[in-house]
C-alpha cells in the first residue's frame, strides 16, 4: 500500500458494484479489495462480454474458489437505467469507472460521449437511490477542471450530478463524491505504454505534441488506494483530488530513452498544455487534508459535517495544476513506477 492507503474503510462483509469493471481501474481495484478484504459479494457492471470471460479466469487463476464464488458479473450499460437498478440490488458501495475517455473519440462522437458520461451518471445516481446504496463514489478526471474539450465538459457535468445528488437522497441516506486525478501510469490511453512500444520496435524518434506540455502523474495502485480512502472518510458532496507529482512530456520522454530524439507534432484538437486539477474558483470551498485536497460542495440541503475541524482552507488565489506543482518526478521515480506492478 502506497501513499494513500486507507484508514478506516471496513469492506468485509459489503457488496460492492463497480461499472467499467474489467477497464484497467475496474481490474485493479476489484483485485485489491479481494485480497485485502472480505466482501460478501463483487459486481462487476459492464458492456464487454469478451472482457468479463478474460477477466474470470484471470481471476479463477489467481483466487481460491471461496474468494471466486463472490464475484457476480453483470453484461450491461450504463446508459440502461432499468438494467443498471437490477444489477444494483443489495448492494452497500457503488464505484462509478464506467466512462467514454478518449478525447479525439469524443470530439468526433459527441453525442455518445455525452449520452455514456452524463445521462449514465445520472442513471447511476437514481438507480442508487432506487436500491438505498449506502456509498457512491465515481471517478472524474483533470480534464474536468476549465474543460476545453468534450471529455472534459461531459466528466464536469457527470461531477456535478454527483455533488448534487446528495441533496436527492433524504431518508434513503445515500451518499455521493467524486475522486478526481490526472494520467494513470501504464494504463490503457497512457502514452507510457505508447513510448514502450516505440522504444520496443527500435523508433528513432518519440512524438512528443508540445515541448512545454506537462501532465501529473499517479500509478494504478495509488489511484486505487486513493478511492479506497476516500470512500473512508468521504462524507458526502465531495470531490477529492491527490496531492501527486508532475512531469514534463519531453522528461518522460527523455528518461524511458535518452538516446532516442523527441519529435514535436503539435497539439491535438481538445488537448492541453497542463493539466489543471483545481482552479482559483475553486479555492474558496478548498481545503487541504494533508495528503489531498477536497473541494466541498459549494451548496448542501442535508446534514454533512464539514472537514473543517481536521484540515485548512487553501488560499484564495490557489489553483492546482501540473505546471505550478510544487512536487515533480525524478527520472528515477518514474522508471520505478513503470516498473512496478502499480504501472
Amino acid at each position: 500500500m502506497g501513499r494513500f492507503a486507507p484508514k478506516s474503510l471496513d469492506l468485509d462483509g459489503k457488496a460492492i458494484l463497480v461499472t467499467g469493471g474489467t477497464g484497467s481501474f475496474g481490474r485493479r481495484f476489484i483485485e485489491t479489495v479481494l485480497t485485502r478484504a472480505n466482501p460478501r459479494k463483487v459486481i462487476v457492471y459492464s458492456r464487454d462480454e469478451l472482457k468479463q470471460h478474460e477477466m474470470q479466469i484471470e481471476l479463477r487463476e489467481r483466487f481460491d474458489a471461496e474468494t471466486v464464488g463472490r464475484m457476480r458479473f453483470f453484461l450491461g450499460d450504463v446508459r440502461d437505467r432499468e438494467r443498471l437498478t437490477l444489477a444494483l440490488r443489495g448492494s452497500d458501495i457503488v464505484v462509478h469507472a464506467a466512462a467514454l475517455k478518449q478525447v479525439p473519440a469524443a470530439e468526433y462522437n459527441p453525442s455518445e460521449c455525452i449520452h455514456t458520461n452524463i445521462m449514465g451518471a445520472e442513471n447511476v445516481v437514481w438507480a442508487s437511490l432506487a436500491n438505498r446504496v449506502s456509498q457512491v463514489i465515481a471517478l472524474s478526471t483533470d480534464k474536468a477542471c476549465n474543460p476545453v474539450n468534450l471529455y472534459g465538459a461531459t466528466k464536469l457535468a457527470s461531477d456535478k450530478t454527483f455533488v448534487a445528488a446528495n441533496n436527492l437522497s433524504g431518508d434513503i441516506g445515500t451518499r455521493f463524491a467524486v475522486v478526481r486525478y490526472g494520467n494513470v501510469v501504464g494504463s490503457r490511453g497512457s502514452v507510457a505504454p505508447l513510448f514502450q512500444r516505440l522504444i520496443a520496435g527500435g523508433a528513432r524518434e518519440l512524438p512528443i505534441t508540445d515541448p512545454r506540455m506537462t501532465r501529473f502523474w499517479i500509478t494504478l495502485d495509488q489511484g486505487v488506494d486513493f478511492v479506497l480512502s476516500s470512500l473512508g472518510i468521504m462524507r458526502g458532496g465531495e470531490i477529492f483530488v491527490p496531492k501527486i507529482p508532475s512531469m514534463k512530456m519531453t522528461d518522460l520522454a527523455r528518461a524511458m530513452a535518452p538516446d532516442t530524439a523527441i519529435k514535436v507534432i503539435g497539439i491535438r484538437p481538445g488537448e492541453k498544455l497542463h493539466e489543471m486539477m483545481i482552479s482559483a474558483d475553486d479555492a474558496r470551498s478548498t481545503l487541504d487534508l494533508g495528503d489531498r485536497y477536497a473541494i466541498e460542495p459549494a451548496f448542501a440541503e442535508y446534514t454533512r459535517p464539514s472537514f473543517a475541524n481536521g484540515a485548512k482552507p487553501v488560499a484564495e488565489d490557489f489553483s492546482y495544476a501540473s505546471d505550478t506543482n510544487d512536487e515533480w518526478l525524478s527520472d528515477g521515480e518514474l522508471l520505478a513506477m513503470l516498473e512496478s506492478k502499480g504501472a
